[in-house]
């Protein structure tokens, strides 16, 4: 009886222990061609590589991390190259008395050695292929980033927004937009959809109105009821009870997909920014990372509409932003201020714009009004004396800056499990700028204590800062 095989494959060895122990007499050819033992396991390997794809598909699908997946078939692989050792064939540890046909301990460390590095070569192949190939959601276009400014001039270093007093918001977060309604109570938009309702400081505090999405700005009409910029849902309308109504949801047919700031004009125009035709915070896990998406992108979809209450009918006012965000009305109504947050800059367009492509550069109807600024400008509001207050939801970062001219770099970035994601550190910022770009306030917390800082509302008493997920209301006196 003739035994062909390697003895590193553990059938073989099983086979050969068998034999041994119920005794008929055999000889041993180690045939090379046993090599079908390693097709096997790259066969295995591939299988285990499908199965944590199709994992990672489901997990992408109820929500998670786009990498996750990865440690379940190198776990499962290495398992099966290392673990499965055909040396736990051996007598000692089954049932087998004599024995079997053994290799020299050099040879074990060479077979043992040759798996490991089989492991490694295996791992960072389908490390490299899912950095190159997975798909992820961008088309990253390529653009100049300008070389960040510093911290220098009137936005030099300082502690002036440290140590605000907060006002308890009751386990809600996220009070990303603040104004003064006509009644003289403060409102308040939080993450989970509520708006609420209170007395300047923070008394007798109720929900108003819960629009069922993501209200990021809103302002008051003529009539007193609350115009809101619902991330989810589009322009609304809520009255004075809290019955909320749509205004519009699309233009021509075109849905607007990331409602994101609003003001009301003196004729009862209602101008709003759409910050992304791309990504919505209904499909992409949230306003945060629709946001984040946006801006990784670049492809500059961002616009300013107008809402025209006697016609009911929405218009293109500019287009061609990199995530459209806060807006604000000139004094006299002539204008329109609009923070161009990808790009790190606000512009001043005219409000009477039809359709203008800002992609295109300034123009007679539209000039960038502060340029290259050291954060991402997010949120704009009217304050007193004649100012606008701006907030920095995050600082720049120079490695996202470094990968402006990089698409493809932009594309493996989003490869990586969130938490590697270049997401700049938190850090409390806003400040006051008048109509003609002369900043006259600059309020900082370098230690992020109140996180992700989007703008100032401010009455003659308070200055209240807005946030993206702050867990109660930062304010300080005026």
């Amino acid at each position: 009886m003739q035994l062909i095989g390697m003895l590193d494959s553990p059938y073989v060895r099983r086979v050969a222990i068998s034999l041994q122990a119920l005794g008929p007499r055999f000889e041993h050819e180690p045939v090379p061609a046993m090599r079908a033992g390693l097709r096997t396991r790259v066969g295995w390997l591939l299988a285990l590589a499908g199965l944590g794809a199709l994992v990672g598909l489901a997990v992408r699908a109820l929500g998670g991390g786009d990498a996750g997946f990865l440690a379940m078939p190198a776990a499962v692989i290495a398992g099966w190259l290392v673990f499965a050792d055909p040396r736990e064939c051996e007598p000692g540890h089954g049932r087998g008395g004599a024995a079997p046909p053994s290799e020299a301990p050099s040879d074990r460390r060479t077979s043992l050695v040759k798996r490991i590095a089989w492991i490694a070569v295996i791992v960072v192949a389908a490390l490299a292929a899912y950095l190159a190939l997975w798909p992820v959601p961008i088309r990253p276009v390529a653009w100049q980033a300008p070389a960040a400014p510093g911290y220098a001039g009137a936005h030099a270093v300082n502690q002036r927004l440290a140590g605000l007093q907060m006002i308890d918001l009751g386990g809600e977060v996220g009070p990303e937009h603040v104004a003064l309604g006509p009644d003289g109570r403060l409102y308040v938009a939080v993450a989970s959809g509520n708006i609420l309702r209170m007395a300047p400081d923070g008394a007798a505090r109720e929900v108003f109105a819960n629009t069922g999405g993501r209200v990021l700005g809103f302002a008051f009409d003529a009539a007193g009821n609350l115009v809101a910029a619902d991330a989810v849902k589009g322009l609304l309308s809520v009255t004075s009870d809290g019955r909320v109504t749509l205004l519009a949801d699309n233009v021509g047919g075109e849905p607007i997909r990331y409602a994101d700031a609003v003001v009301v004009a003196a004729d009862g125009q209602i101008f709003f920014t759409d910050a992304s035709t791309r990504f919505g915070p209904a499909g992409w896990g949230g306003t945060f990372e629709a946001s984040v998406l946006d801006i990784i992108e670049q492809s500059a979809t961002g616009r300013v509409l107008v809402f025209d209450p006697a016609t009911k009918a929405v218009r293109v006012v500019a287009r061609g932003l990199s995530f459209a965000n806060g807006i604000a009305l000139a004094a006299d109504g002539q204008a329109l201020f609009v923070a161009e947050t990808g790009r790190y800059r606000i512009w001043k367009i005219a409000a009477d714009a039809r359709d203008l492509d800002l992609a295109a550069g300034p123009s007679a109807q539209a000039r960038v009004l502060l340029d290259n600024l050291p954060g991402y400008p997010d949120n704009l509001m009217r304050g007193l004396d004649g100012r606008l207050w701006a907030g920095f939801t995050k600082p720049r970062s120079a490695v996202v800056d470094g990968m402006a001219g990089k698409p493809w770099l932009r594309s493996v970035t989003l490869r990586l499990p969130r938490a590697l994601w270049p997401v700049p550190p938190a850090y409390g910022h806003v400040f006051a700028f008048t109509e003609d770009g002369n900043v006259v306030a600059d309020l900082q917390d370098p230690a992020g204590t109140y996180p992700e800082t989007t703008a100032v509302t401010e009455t003659a008493a308070r200055l209240y800062v807005q946030s993206l997920h702050a867990k109660g209301l930062g304010w300080r006196p005026r």
